[in-house]
């Protein structure tokens, strides 16, 4: 009994160092990192409750930490949709380019297009400002439905495509109206009859801008008759002073 006693004596020392170590690791090495899986399924997570903005702290972290993972591919994608319902549109739109430049035969392209068309849109202001947002747009959904008519958002970019073109047009209503007030009847004219010639698959505006560019014509006449009468009295009056 007394050898067993001082058996466990002699090995005290040993179990208390060992014991410390494992106090020392737990308090001062660093915790095991995530893995990519954990990191994709804690985004998915907080993309389920709509917490976008941590989700695209996930997503980030696992492109960054794991690119060649199996899940980096659908995070990239994951993260262009967060920013999109995060409603940070011109992210989201550089997001869903650079996915198609990775990866240009995903079967997720058609969604990316129509994506980025859709984030485009959806970055609409108003209308007196240049709308070259949605003129890229309606380029995405029309690549979109010219490389792959068959698909679901194909039919889909059709009402987003109309809408495009509305908003196009009205811009350039907006500008040859303000030409118009500013009694600047020569750009006018030419403005509205570019709305004329080039959207007549919009029919909302054709009979305006028709009646507007005919009297921007007349006008636009008017005022360089009256420029010309102007310059020849102007000229008889140089000549009579002369003399």
């Amino acid at each position: 009994m007394r050898r067993k006693f001082l058996r466990f004596l002699a090995i005290l020392p040993l179990l208390s160092v060992l014991s410390g170590c494992g106090i020392i690791d737990y308090f001062y090495l660093p915790p095991p990192e995530d893995t990519a899986q954990e990191i994709f399924e804690a985004g998915n997570d907080a993309m389920r409750d709509k917490n976008y903005a941590q989700a695209k702290e996930y997503f980030t972290t696992l492109k960054d930490k794991y690119p060649f993972s199996p899940y980096a591919v659908e995070a990239e994608l994951s993260l262009a949709d967060a920013y999109f319902l995060d409603a940070d549109y011109l992210l989201a739109v550089d997001a869903y380019k650079e996915f198609e430049s990775l990866h240009p035969r995903h079967k997720a392209i058609p969604y990316v297009l129509f994506q980025i068309g859709k984030a485009h849109m959806d970055s609409f202001v108003s209308i007196d400002r240049p709308q070259d947002n949605v003129a890229e747009a309606y380029e995405y959904l029309t690549r979109l439905k010219e490389s792959y008519p068959g698909t679901e958002y194909a039919e889909k970019a059709t009402a987003l495509m109309q809408e495009a073109r509305k908003l196009m047009a009205a811009h350039e209503v907006y500008v040859a109206d303000f030409y118009w007030r500013r009694e600047s009847y020569g750009s006018a004219y030419e403005r509205y009859k570019f709305v004329l010639e080039n959207f007549k698959d919009v029919p909302d505006f054709q009979e305006y801008v028709k009646e507007r560019a005919r009297l921007s014509y007349l006008k636009k006449a008017e005022q360089e008759a009256e420029l010309l009468r102007k310059d020849r009295e102007g000229s008889w009056k140089d000549y009579f002073e002369w003399l």
